[in-house]
């Protein structure tokens, strides 16, 4: 299996992270893909790339932060991510996008580091990996802003091809960690992306997710942890990690009538196409 998305620098692993990723290994996680969502993390992402020939990193700025790089900021921080898109193992920007659910600065500031990443991404014909989470109330600078709407906006000015096609040889993205509504997968789907299935597959209270899921082809389905964050029912409350990830592909299996070794085997070939990695 292919852990498409988690944080291994994270500080939550300082104390065990050589144990955690030797669980993992036994787990059958064979490779994984560290998320450095801000530029204070991106050296310690591609660091570990460069340390384990089983990891591989992408470098972006989650919208947690986008009230941080504005104008000012973005032309030097610019350069700094041009020369990590460079490196062999960064093979993906992100996770960036949108957040309107706890809103820690504005849209506005939100859509300019989104886009300025959008055009990057197109510059080195790098794939993207998306975050968005929509707010569950009117929130103070969201409004009734729709954070999947604003977002397939963009994709429908920066990925305009379309296609109808199950198999995608050469995903354009991931949504990470999918939440949204059947019409925003068929969306997605239809301009080239791959969604993201997490733990949260596994709670009793995601009912549309596992609708969802029953519903998505498993072409176009790949492997998260998002670990520390997220971790499984039976794991509740507790650090998540990669080692957990047969629990996502189990629970995907059973809601699809598969078995999770063709779980493991698709969406580990699903990722190996998305970020374009070694057979």
């Amino acid at each position: 299996m292919i852990d498409t998305h988690l944080h291994l620098a994270d500080e939550k692993f300082n104390a065990d992270r050589e144990a955690v990723m030797e669980r993992a290994l036994r787990a059958g996680v064979s490779h994984w893909i560290e998320i450095a969502e801000s530029p204070a993390s991106w050296d310690a992402a591609v660091a570990m790339a460069e340390r384990y020939a089983h990891v591989y990193a992408s470098v972006g700025i989650h919208p947690h932060h986008a009230h941080e790089f504005g104008p000012n900021e973005w032309p030097a921080l610019c350069e700094r991510m041009r020369a990590l898109l460079r490196h062999p193992k960064v093979v993906a920007v992100g996770e960036f996008g949108l957040d309107y659910f706890r809103m820690r600065n504005t849209r506005a500031e939100q859509d300019f580091i989104f886009r300025r990443q959008l055009e990057i991404a197109r510059e080195f014909k790098k794939p993207i990996i998306i975050h968005c989470r929509e707010a569950d109330r009117p929130v103070e600078n969201a409004g009734e802003a729709n954070a999947h709407a604003d977002i397939q906006r963009a994709v429908r000015e920066f990925y305009p091809t379309t296609s109808l096609k199950i198999d995608c040889d050469e995903p354009v993205g991931v949504v990470h960690c999918f939440s949204g509504r059947w019409e925003d997968a068929q969306t997605y789907f239809m301009h080239g992306f791959m969604l993201g299935v997490d733990a949260p597959v596994t709670y009793p209270s995601s009912k549309l997710l596992q609708e969802n899921v029953r519903r998505m082809p498993l072409e176009r389905i790949v492997l998260e942890t998002d670990s520390p964050y997220l971790p499984p029912q039976a794991k509740r409350g507790q650090r998540n990690e990669p080692s957990y990830l047969p629990v996502v592909a189990e629970t995907i299996a059973g809601l699809k009538r598969k078995t999770p070794q063709e779980v493991a085997e698709r969406t580990s070939a699903n990722a190996r196409a998305l970020f374009r990695l070694p057979s």
